[in-house]
């Protein structure tokens, strides 16, 4: 497949950007990619989105703001959605493809599409870290076709160049951001805790999360059971949804602590959920950067995370709240008890979560990140072309 020669920036129009993903279900990834197409400069860049199998809730979302399409991949082993995928990036004149996700078709698919439509920039963006998500042999097979692999932290850029086969001269670490203007510190809202079913002075603990294993949600119930027996007065809100939701109805129910766990499912109000918490905790066996503390965070809330991927970076023990060993039920009682019991002290905490995101997490530093990587990424393939107009230059290949 022919593609006309590169052309430099300051002589063409904006870069057409292909963001590449599954599906877009309501999750931490999700969301980044919603804030990361919405704000890219207009100006500079032309953000799309595939989704190879189906929109999903945020997908849905934005395929009523930007140039979007799905149902591309029919079930697993269809090998017909390389074609597809193909044309459409061709058909679109695509200038770079963002895949969103720790291997799986999306990195396969979309990197593999990328290179037979000569795309000049190709980047996968890795957002978790170990099980149930792994670069597979066949992702990693495309390695050499990737100009860029984005960790989130320096730890997960760590843990991509040890387990996950990433060459560490292309990791590239972007920060996860949030939007400090909309997660900010709010008046608690009463009619909301009504709403929920929430006595309007009980102390609030909550997680947010969607449902699924990996975030260990039955050791926010056992710590929970711990909290009601010291705190008898505190409740406890679950937000998130998934298949999962009966089986933890269920623990709940055994542990005696039904009437005070209040499961709110999915919600778009995050922002006013989060200021009726005393305290949120995050209580998952892995994770690479989550977005949920970071919001609580911005929120000026005290957080109990425990001790996985690179929270340590992101929420600092001690000063933004307090980390616990993964699976520690007692220590995650024991430190939201502290929080809930010294109430100074969590204010404190929580200011100085909020002054850390503001300093490091923001939506907008993680959109220049991305805008930047992939800016360089066209003009060192636009300066390689001009060196040796004979030779065409592919994703991946090197520009020094």
């Amino acid at each position: 497949m022919t593609r006309p020669p590169l052309v430099p920036l300051a002589d063409r129009d904006a870069l057409r950007v292909m963001f590449v993903i599954t599906c877009m279900p309501v999750g931490g990834a999700e969301t980044l990619l919603v804030e990361l197409i919405r704000r890219m400069d207009r100006e500079r860049f032309v953000p799309e989105l595939c989704c190879l199998k189906y929109f999903g809730p945020l997908g849905e979302l934005l395929a009523r703001e930007v140039p979007a399409f799905d149902g591309l991949l029919a079930q697993k082993y269809d090998v017909g959605v390389w074609r597809r995928l193909t044309r459409l990036l061709a058909q679109r004149r695509i200038d770079a493809v963002v895949t969103v996700g720790t291997g799986g078709d999306k990195m396969f698919w979309g990197r593999l599409a990328a290179r037979r439509a000569r795309v000049p920039v190709v980047v996968s963006a890795l957002h978790s870290t170990g099980l149930p998500d792994r670069v597979e042999w066949p992702n990693r097979l495309l390695t050499p076709w990737t100009d860029a692999f984005v960790a989130v932290a320096d730890s997960h850029a760590r843990y991509l160049a040890q387990h996950e086969g990433c060459p560490r001269d292309k990791i590239r670490v972007i920060p996860n951001g949030v939007d400090a203007s909309r997660f900010r510190t709010l008046a608690a809202d009463p009619e909301l805790r009504r709403e929920l079913g929430i006595p309007r002075h009980a102390p609030l603990v909550g997680i947010v999360a969607a449902l699924r294993p990996e975030k260990n949600h039955e050791l926010f119930l056992r710590a929970a059971a711990r909290v009601s027996g010291l705190v008898p007065m505190a409740e406890f809100l679950v937000v998130g949804d998934g298949p999962r939701r009966a089986h933890l109805e269920s623990m709940a129910n055994e542990l005696g602590i039904a009437p005070a766990v209040h499961f709110a499912g999915t919600r778009a109000d995050v922002p006013r959920l989060l200021n009726l918490l005393d305290v949120l905790l995050l209580t998952s066996h892995m994770e690479a950067s989550p977005v949920s503390i970071l919001e609580a965070m911005a929120c000026a809330i005290p957080v109990v995370a425990t001790r996985v991927g690179s929270v340590p970076e992101v929420m600092l023990d001690g000063q933004c709240g307090f980390l616990v060993d993964a699976g520690d039920e007692l220590a995650v009682a024991d430190k939201t008890c502290e929080l809930l019991r010294d109430r100074p002290a969590a204010k404190s905490m929580g200011q100085r979560g909020r002054q850390r995101v503001v300093e490091h997490y923001t939506v907008e530093s993680m959109v220049a990140g991305y805008q930047q990587l992939i800016t360089s990424i066209y003009s060192a393939k636009c300066a390689a072309a001009a060196a040796s107009p004979l030779t065409p230059v592919h994703a991946g290949e090197r520009t020094e």
